[in-house]
């Protein structure tokens, strides 16, 4: 990091499956992520199953001398892990890590842009033969 400057960093935040290839699409967006913002700091985490966990990325985050973490659900809705567990598990990173502030954004699915892109993935799908 250069100078040492306090750097802001994203968790992607998925929710997680047994087969770690169910991971690779969410690699693939902080890929991305990482090279539309190359000061940025990109992390993905899970909410259950693999790993890192949400608590374990902002550790890493802050360990590379993130001061303020955006946790942003790669989730399609707010559903009970966005309103009852995600809140505890922040509250748990922001115990853990008291020099850094860590928010939750809204959920990818409540974003206009991503209901664009897949309601013109559905239409493109439909037309596919």
């Amino acid at each position: 990091m250069p100078g040492g400057a306090a750097q802001s960093a994203v968790i992607l935040f998925a929710h997680g499956a047994r087969d770690a290839r169910w991971a690779e699409p969410f690699l693939r967006i902080a890929s991305k992520a990482r090279a539309a913002a190359p000061t940025l700091i990109v992390e993905v985490a899970y909410l259950e199953h693999l790993e890192p966990n949400l608590e374990q990325a902002a550790r890493r985050l802050a360990k590379l001398g993130a001061k303020a973490i955006r946790v942003v659900p790669l989730f399609l809705g707010r559903g009970g892990h966005l309103r009852v567990e995600v809140p505890k598990l922040v509250a748990a990173a922001q115990a853990a890590l008291p020099g850094v502030a860590i928010e939750v954004a809204r959920p990818a699915g409540e974003d206009d842009t991503v209901i664009d892109a897949l309601a013109a993935y559905c239409v493109r799908a439909a037309r596919q033969r």
